[in-house]
Order: structure tokens, then sequence, then C-alpha cells
């Protein structure tokens, strides 16, 4: 299973929310389990779990746009208890299965080589524009200001603002459709004008 691994020095089990971080590839960000609350931690493992969670690049991508049951954004929630803790990647084991084990500075420099990019782009893209690329596109090119549930403005590339764009055209698409079946929109009626001659 993806994002999921254990701490070297005590074997503690944590989730993996980002694995490198920008101009510091040797880090990563990681939420230990137990030191959630039952329903918390509950909630976190079944997002892992789930389809979404294990084809997310990132934890956090997904975690970003996830609640827990109390209504707060996952991510949100995790970064403003402190429960996101920086740690070197060589200080955690990923464990993808009951068999596997693997340092997560290890699979980075797979990943990195499986995408043809050096670990630093890694950290700071995962293989797309670099960040600091991306902000300065998006202040040139627009105005626009994309926020996460947090508030936090979000640096996305065109690809990411034209996959954002359908994604909310085709939930506005479903909603008139139910509101639609809800209370029916009244005909318009052809009114003819007789122009006096």
């Amino acid at each position: 299973m993806k994002h999921v691994g254990k701490m070297k020095n005590n074997s503690a089990r944590v989730a993996v929310v980002y694995r490198t971080l920008p101009g510091d590839h040797t880090s990563c960000l990681v939420v230990g389990t137990h030191g959630l609350g039952d329903s918390y931690h509950d909630t976190l493992m079944n997002v892992i779990e789930g389809d979404s969670g294990q084809q997310a690049n990132e934890l956090a991508d997904i975690l970003s746009a996830r609640r827990f049951p109390d209504g707060s954004n996952m991510l949100g929630y995790l970064h403003s208890n402190k429960h996101l803790i920086k740690v070197k990647t060589s200080m955690v084991m990923m464990t993808p299965d009951a068999q596997t084990q693997i340092p997560l500075d290890e699979l980075n420099a797979i990943i990195a080589d499986q995408k043809g990019i050096s670990l630093e782009d890694l950290a700071v893209s995962d293989g797309a524009q670099k960040k600091a690329e991306k902000k300065s596109v998006a202040k040139e090119e627009s105005s626009i200001v994309i926020t996460d549930d947090t508030g936090q403005s979000l640096d996305l590339s065109p690809a990411e603002l034209r996959s954002k764009a359908d994604a909310l055209f085709k939930q506005a698409q479903q909603l008139r459709k139910k509101a639609d079946e809800i209370d029916p929109p009244k005909k318009k009626e052809k009114v003819e004008k007789v122009v006096a001659e």
C-alpha cells in the first residue's frame, strides 16, 4: 500500500504526506498515525487505502480535497494541529506490503530515475514544471487565484487549470440537471410581433 511506512529508529507507523520537500529533497513530511484520535485515524487510513489515495502521487494531493468527520479539511487539520512532522527521508522505511521494506530516500531515487529527472526536481514538482516557473507563468498569464479548502492559493499549471475547469463544468451540468428535475424550467412561448403598417 502506498504512502505508509515506519520510522527506522522506533518502528512508529507513519503516513508519508509529502515524499520530498521543495528546496530539501532529503526531507519529507509524515504524520504519526497513532497520534490521531480514533475517528481521525480511521478516516485517514480509509483515504489512504481507497482508490484515490492509492492513485495519488503525493498523499497531500488527496488530503487537501478530503474532510475529517468534523468537517475540517484533512491537510489543513493535520497542519494546524502540528501532526505534520519533517523528518529525513533516510529515516523512513516504506512498507508497501508485509514482505517489502524500502528506505524512502532509495524509493525517491528510483522514482526520479524512472521519470528521468533529478531528486531536486522530484522534490519541487514531481516531474512537472518547477514551482517557481508555475508561479511566474500564473502571475504573467492570469490574475485568477485558485485556493484550496484552507484558503491557501494553489500554483496550478495550465493543464491542471483546464482539468479543474472541466471538473467544475461537469459538476455545474449535474447540478443544473438536478435542479431542472426538481423544478422544470418554463418553456418560453414564442411571441409574434405584429408590425403595424
